[in-house]
Formats: C-alpha cells, structure tokens, sequence
C-alpha cells in the first residue's frame, strides 16, 4: 500500500507542529518552503487537518498554526485513516469483475487494510518525533526563523 501525497504532507505538517511554542507562529508558507512542496496543495492538506480537528488555524497577519493535542495523544493509524479515507483497496463493483459474488480477495484486502491501520495505531505522533527526527525537525524550525529567534525552538 501506498500513501497518496495528501497523506504523507498531512503527517508532515503533524510533525512539523510537534516543536516546542515559539515567538512566531507556523504559517502555511514555512511548511511548504521547508518540505518543498506548492502552497496551494498544503492549504488543502491544512484544512483537512482542521476539518478533522487535529490542528488549530488562526487568520490574519498573526495567524497560524498549532496542534490540538498533544502529539501522545494523536494516533498514526488514525490520521493515515482519516487522510486517505477508508476506501477499500480495490474497487470490485467499478470493475464488472467476472468472480463477483464468488471471490475471497476482496476479503482478504478489507483485513490486510484494518491490520495495517491497527498496527499504525501503535505509534504516536510523540513517537514518530522522537530523536532523531525531532532534532531535525527543530533543525528546519531554526533554519527558517534565522538567527534572531532561533532561542525559542532549541528546547528539544
């Protein structure tokens, strides 16, 4: 199984948010200049997440963005879940499929699918942010705010 994009930019912006507060908020803008990706498709990942209630979004010269929980309390298996949907893998009724009615494969993939997002749900967004991920994580943070407020990130 593969994630879509939309996934895996979802999962990114979690981890993005994990680090400590700062002077100034985490903007749309940083996430897709520090993952290299368009704004316009972040935007939509960011209002999934906000949809779901996983972060927080605030407008205006201000605004930005935060986690809603604290990342111990926000499960992978449930984002991955949440972000691609819970579609089944294969689509038999769009194929016409000649073994219709009569195959075991379909089955078999509902719970190879259930499996993977309960093994998933094994780990945290704490987890998945632990060293060494968070000191690269922080790493981007101080990078993108520069040398002026880089005192308010080095707490990992």
């Amino acid at each position: 199984m593969q994630l879509t994009r939309f996934a895996d930019l979802g999962l990114r912006t979690l981890m993005y948010l994990t680090q400590p507060a700062r002077t100034t908020p985490v903007t749309i803008i940083e996430i897709a200049t520090q993952f290299n990706v368009p704004a316009s498709h972040l935007t939509k990942v960011v209002h999934r997440l906000g949809q779901i209630g996983w972060i927080q979004t605030q407008r205006g010269r201000n605004g930005g963005l935060r986690l809603s929980f604290p990342p111990a309390e926000i499960r992978i298996g449930e984002v991955i879940r949440q972000m691609e949907g819970d579609a089944p893998l294969i689509d038999c009724d769009g194929l016409n499929c000649t073994l219709a009615g009569g195959c075991g494969l379909r089955g078999a993939l509902a719970v190879a699918q259930r499996a993977f997002y309960d093994s998933l749900n094994h780990y945290t967004l704490a987890d998945v942010t632990k060293p060494p991920t968070g000191g690269k994580i922080a790493a981007l943070h101080r990078m993108f705010l520069g040398p002026v407020n880089t005192y308010a990130v080095t707490a990992l």
